[in-house]
Parts: C-alpha cells; sequence; structure tokens
C-alpha cells in the first residue's frame, strides 16, 4: 500500500535512509554538479529542462537562466514552485535477482520557490557567480567583455530559495545478491 504524502515534506520518508546524506554534503556535491534538471510546472503539465546552475549558499539558493521569454519564465510566472535535480551515475550493478539490479549514483534533489531576478546589480552578481563555478580561472574584464545592459534584457535569472533538499548516494561495488540463486559470473562484474 502506497503511503500518504499529503502535508508532508518532499523528503519525507525515505526508502532507504542509509543512503541519505547531509547538508554540507549536498553543499559539496551542488558545487561540483555541472548540469542540473530544473521541473516546472503549467496547467497540471510538468515540463523538465536542463541547464547550467550554482549554489549561492551564503543566500540559501540556486540561480539559473533562461531566455527572456519561454516556456521555464512562463511556467515560473504561472507557478513559481519548482525543483532541481542533479545527479551523477557510476558503473551499473548487476544482481541475480531482477529487484536488486542497480546502478552507482550520487544526486540531490532540491524544492523551493523560484522568482526572476529584476533588479540589474544583483542579475550581474548572480551570472557573475554562475560564470564563476564553471569558469573559475577566468575574470570579467580581462579574459571576457564584463556583461552588458543589452545582455541582461535578453536573458531571465532565476533565484531558487531552497526550502528542502534531499542528498544521496549509492557508490556500491556490487548490488545484493541472493543465495537463493546461483550466484552470477565473475564477468558480469567486469568493467
Amino acid at each position: 500500500m502506497p503511503r500518504d504524502y499529503q502535508n508532508q515534506s518532499p523528503t519525507a520518508f525515505q526508502r532507504r535512509p542509509h543512503l541519505t546524506k547531509d547538508d554540507e554534503w549536498i553543499r559539496a556535491f551542488l558545487r561540483e554538479a555541472k548540469v542540473g534538471h530544473i521541473a516546472t510546472v503549467m496547467d497540471g503539465q510538468p515540463f523538465l529542462n536542463p541547464t547550467t546552475f550554482w549554489l549561492d549558499a551564503e543566500n540559501h539558493q540556486i540561480v539559473f537562466h533562461t531566455n527572456v521569454a519561454g516556456r521555464v519564465r512562463s511556467n515560473i510566472e504561472s507557478n513559481p514552485k519548482v525543483s532541481l535535480e542533479a545527479s551523477e551515475l557510476g558503473r551499473l550493478l548487476p544482481s541475480n535477482v531482477a529487484l536488486e539490479f542497480s546502478l552507482q549514483f550520487r544526486s540531490v534533489v532540491v524544492f523551493g520557490t523560484a522568482r526572476i531576478v529584476t533588479d540589474p546589480a544583483e542579475a550581474r552578481r548572480l551570472l557573475y557567480g554562475l560564470i564563476g563555478k564553471y569558469f573559475p580561472k577566468m575574470t570579467a574584464g580581462k579574459e571576457y567583455r564584463e556583461i552588458a545592459d543589452k545582455e541582461l534584457r535578453a536573458t531571465s535569472i532565476y533565484a531558487i530559495q531552497i526550502e528542502n533538499w534531499s542528498g544521496k548516494e549509492n557508490w556500491a561495488e556490487r548490488a545484493d545478491q541472493s543465495d537463493e540463486w546461483t550466484p552470477l559470473d565473475e564477468k558480469w562484474f567486469e568493467e
């Protein structure tokens, strides 16, 4: 029988609590993860969009950007409740039991409320933070031109205020195996 998730935090009832990670691990993972997926909803239809992102840890928010017009902006203007997922996948993990097949993974899911950043000074600060995550050795005004007003007008910058988050890691060398079935041949564990 399924659990009743009504009126619960989106991170309630972790199915495998031993895989759950703490806030420090989550922050470290978000600083390194390269691609996130932003989930928005319009008229009951979920929409998922891959994006670069930056954890603005000081303000406990996730920053990303899109074109000034488009589905993501329209969805957020209609419903600012969003989530972001970022993950890293490792090896596939075979088993001799169908329900134990698995893979190595690390992941974070963030839940929050997005806002469109309209203040030009804040927008610049957030965009420079985003650029700094991916290109930490480059400097505005030195290796690349500083952000121009016309570029800000052509971009939507978002800040997701983090309300909840969850981090998980399963980096086991092997999936669970059953002693009630013939053990797998070692060839299945070779990379």
